[in-house]
Formats: structure tokens, C-alpha cells, sequence
């Protein structure tokens, strides 16, 4: 997530939501439902997912908001209105879209100035298979409840995990989904993260209540997780110590390998820490990097291009590769730089464009009001915020969307059945928080793709905090576990 400070420039408690009362439910779904369709065609049934020279899945993002201005156009609305929002939706991704690029340029240069060789070099010598994945989550947790970051805890050690996890042979989606449920915890938890602090904010109750009354559902589910990891480490099969001496050789021979090129990335995890802005923090990690590579690994850049200054650069802008005498480490040490990243940004700048169209023309508030309609007992209403938290983050493809929206609807309604208000704020972060990142369209779940290098479809099934959290939530609003009343009620 990003931080405080960009939440601030997008205003979002202040957005205004549009409602059509001229749209039908059955309307504002006609997108939706092609959109679906045609997403899960794809995945399903194409094997050659190279249409539209890979673009496919932004192409059928555009063709469901091209549908959905149809929709508009029938029900009267305007042009101006329908770009109003996209432009609104945009604005709010501009931010994320410079830390896509950054992350980039830092996945390059922190490759070239060994960084992420001396990450893995002695991540293998510490991390063992049997420990590796629970550790995992319990570093990206830490890392994110400090930083209150989970985009900078993947931007940073979750690289660094999945380079090492995979030199150790482990199954490159079981370290996503390690990673991702442990930042995912961290950033729910942390009060420096800007979801943690929106949620409470549409829900009408303070900080340090929200995350308190989060803690009961909270801490069962990634003690869950942990558990989960436990078992499936231990049950790995440790192939990939035999070949540990061999890949550290390799790492040696190639870069120069040095404790002091860990001070990289401490400082940029100190400056975020000392609340300095993401672009800032991660613009001092790439020139950190370029600083290190030329002290460290001149034979790395000579190795690459004619020019030193070429090779930095190129780190900067486009795929760069460094071979080593290890067929693993040669898919390990590749970095996609700035380009590698257009793919996940044209996917996000169109997920927008169809979640603008989608606002102004109402159907967002349509189907949310649907799913409020429908609550007539305390644990449908629970269960009426889950879903729409989660239809939300599929239709709209934005997390501060798919909490800020159902926020403003269902505030009234928990308040009418006498529900204390840190309910909704729970449950808006139980289900609209962490289950962003396990749709692959969501500005979430294409970030974390990109930076990590595991698609969705590979770490879903093992980003087991996220897609547990809302289970738990319902569980506690079944049995009337942990369900604060207003005292006045």
C-alpha cells in the first residue's frame, strides 16, 4: 500500500459517489458479468496468451469499460461525467505508477551492485528449506508493520526472499504467498499504513481501537498461515541444500560479495521508517545502488557493455541479465528494469479506466446497494460488507475503492442494528484490504506480480492469510464472537 502522504493527495474520504437512480441492478451488471466471462475465457481456454502481443487482459479491460459506457450512454449519461471519474481514478494511481517504475530501475541496479546476489549469497547460508517459508512470513510482517508498506516490504526483502527460496528449489508460489501474507498482516496491523487508518476513518471510530478490535480476528487467521507453512516446510524436500556450495561458489565468482552492500537497503528501509516519501526513498536506493555498483562490481558492468555508464543505465531502463556458471542463478539474476513493469502499468492504467467508467455511471453504487438489501440479520449485513468489499475489488480494481465505498454505504446500517463501529472498520480491512492482491487486474494484485515475478495463479492458493481473512471475519459474526454493541442500543 502506499503511504499516508500519497492517501492524503487522493482525498478519498471526500470522494463523492454517484448514483444513477435511472440504472437497474441488472444493468450495472451487464459489464461486469461480460468482463468476468471473458477474463476467465482467457485464462481458461486460450493456451496461447500472446494475443495482442500479451496484452490481452488490458484489452478486455477496456472492452468492459467500452460495455459499460454503452450502459451509460442508455441510461443517460454523459461523456463528461464517464471521464470525469476515469480521469479521477487516473490522478489516483499516478503515484503508484512512479513507484512501479522505480521498483524497476531498483530491481536492476540493486542487481548489478550485488545487492540481491549478496541478499541470496547469505540468505542460503541462514535460511534453511525446512524453516524458510514461516520465516518468511515473519520477516515481511516485521518489515511491513514497521514501514506500514506492504508494496515497499515486496520492493525490498520480498525479492530478496523469492531469490532465495528458489535457489533452494521451493515452489516460487508458496514464497509469494508467504511474503504476501506476511506484509498483508503488517500492513493491516500497522498504524503507519494509509488502509489501516482510511478504514476507521469511513467506519467512524479512532486508530487504535480499529486495530485493536482487528487483533481477534487478526491473529487467529496468521497463526493459521504459520501453522500452514510449518507443515508444507517441513514436508519440502530439501533437494537444494546439496546444491548450496555450488550456487555460492557461483555467486562468488561472479560478483564481489560484501556485508557493507546491505547498507543499501537498510537505508532506504531506515528513510521510509523516518517517514520520508516512497519516490524519494526508493530514488536514494537506485542512486545508493549505482554508487555500490561501480565501487563493487566494475567487472560485472565491464561484462555487460562497452561502457560502464551503458551498463548502468541499461539496468535502469531495460532487461539486463547476468551470467554465471549456474543455470539457476542465470534465471535468478535477471532483472526487467523500467520496461518490465509496462505490462502491470498498462494493466492498472486500464483496470481504472474501466472502474471510472464503472463509477460514473452509477453501477457501483447499484450493486452495493443491491448487496445491502439483502442484509435482514446481523450476520447478513457482516456478510453483505464482505461481498461487497470483495465485488468491488474485482469491478473496480482498487483497493481504497473497495473500502471507501462500502464504508459510506454500510455506516448507517451497522449503526441502525446497534453495531459498535470498529465492526465495519474490521471488517472493510478484513476483506477489502487483503483480498485486493488476488485479483490479478487489481492495482494490488498486478503490483505484487510484478515485483515479486510470480503471477497470481501461482500464489493465490498460497497467500493464505488473504483469502482466510474474510472467512474468519464471518465465523466471528456467526457464532457472535468478539461483536461490540453500541452501549446506547
Amino acid at each position: 500500500m502506499q503511504d499516508n502522504d500519497e492517501l492524503s493527495e487522493i482525498q478519498l474520504e471526500d470522494q463523492k459517489i454517484i448514483d444513477n437512480k435511472e440504472l437497474s441492478f441488472l444493468e450495472a451488471l451487464i459489464p461486469v458479468v461480460i468482463l468476468v466471462g471473458l477474463l476467465a475465457y482467457n485464462i481458461f481456454f486460450v493456451e496461447d496468451q500472446e494475443w495482442f502481443g500479451g496484452y490481452t487482459n488490458q484489452i478486455i479491460l477496456l472492452i468492459g469499460g467500452g460495455i459499460a459506457a454503452g450502459v451509460g450512454f442508455f441510461n443517460k449519461v454523459s461523456l463528461t461525467t464517464m471521464l470525469k471519474e476515469v480521469w479521477e481514478n487516473l490522478k489516483s494511481v499516478f503515484v503508484p505508477i512512479m513507484i512501479l517504475f522505480l521498483v524497476g530501475a531498483l530491481s536492476g541496479t540493486w542487481l548489478v551492485s550485488g545487492v540481491i546476489p549478496a541478499m541470496v549469497y547469505y540468505g542460503l547460508q541462514v535460511l534453511s528449506p525446512e524453516i524458510f517459508l514461516p520465516a518468511s512470513v515473519i520477516i515481511a510482517a516485521v518489515i511491513s508493520i514497521a514501514t506500514g508498506s506492504s508494496w515497499t516490504t515486496s520492493a525490498t526483502v520480498g525479492i530478496a526472499l523469492v531469490g532465495i527460496g528458489t535457489a533452494l528449489g521451493i515452489n516460487p508460489g508458496m514464497i509469494a504467498g508467504a511474503v504476501i501474507s506476511g506484509a498483508y498482516f503488517g500492513d493491516k496491523m500497522s498504524p503507519l499504513s494509509d488502509t489501516t487508518n482510511l478504514a476507521p476513518a469511513m467506519a467512524g471510530t479512532d486508530l487504535f481501537t480499529h486495530i485493536k478490535y482487528m487483533a481477534y480476528t487478526t491473529v487467529p487467521t496468521i497463526t493459521i498461515t504459520l501453522i500452514f507453512f510449518g507443515v508444507i516446510s517441513f514436508n519440502i524436500d530439501p533437494t537444494g541444500n546439496a546444491d548450496i556450495s555450488n550456487l555460492l561458489n557461483s555467486i562468488k565468482q561472479t560478483f564481489n560479495i560484501s556485508p557493507w552492500l546491505f547498507l543499501v537497503p537498510v537505508i532506504v528501509v531506515a528513510l521510509i521508517l523516518l517517514k520520508a516519501k516512497p519516490l524519494a526513498a526508493l530514488g536514494s536506493g537506485i542512486v545508493l545502488a549505482i554508487i555500490f555498483a561501480f565501487v563493487f562490481q566494475g567487472h560485472v558492468l565491464e561484462s555487460l557493455s562497452d561502457s560502464n555508464i551503458t551498463s548502468i543505465v541499461n539496468s535502469i531502463l531495460i532487461e539486463t541479465s547476468v551470467v554465471t556458471d549456474n543455470e539457476k542463478l542465470n534465471d535468478l539474476f535477471s532483472a526487467g528494469g523500467m520496461e518490465g513493469m509496462l505490462w502491470t502499468i498498462y494493466l492498472i492504467v486500464c483496470a481504472m479506466v474501466f472502474g471510472g467508467v464503472m463509477d460514473g455511471i452509477g453501477a457501483l453504487s447499484r450493486i452495493t446497494k443491491a448487496l445491502l438489501s439483502v442484509a435482514t440479520s446481523v450476520f447478513g449485513l457482516f456478510a453483505s460488507t464482505v461481498g461487497s468489499c470483495i465485488g468491488l475489488n474485482i469491478v473496480a480494481s482498487d483497493q481504497y475503492l473497495a473500502i471507501v465505498i462500502p464504508g459510506k454505504m454500510f455506516k448507517q446500517a451497522y449503526e441502525d442494528r446497534g453495531l459498535a463501529p470498529e465492526n465495519l472498520s474490521r471488517t472493510l480491512e478484513d476483506s477489502g484490504t487483503v483480498t485486493s492482491v488476488l485479483i490479478p487486474w487489481n492495482t494490488c494484485g498486478a503490483y505484487q506480480s510484478g515485483v515479486l515475478g510470480v503471477g497470481v495463479g501461482e500464489y493465490i492458493g498460497y497467500a493464505i492469510f488473504n483469502w482466510l481473512s474474510p472467512f474468519t471475519t464471518l465465523v466471528f459474526a456467526a457464532f457472535r464472537i468478539k461483536i461490540k454493541m453500541l452501549k446506547n442500543k
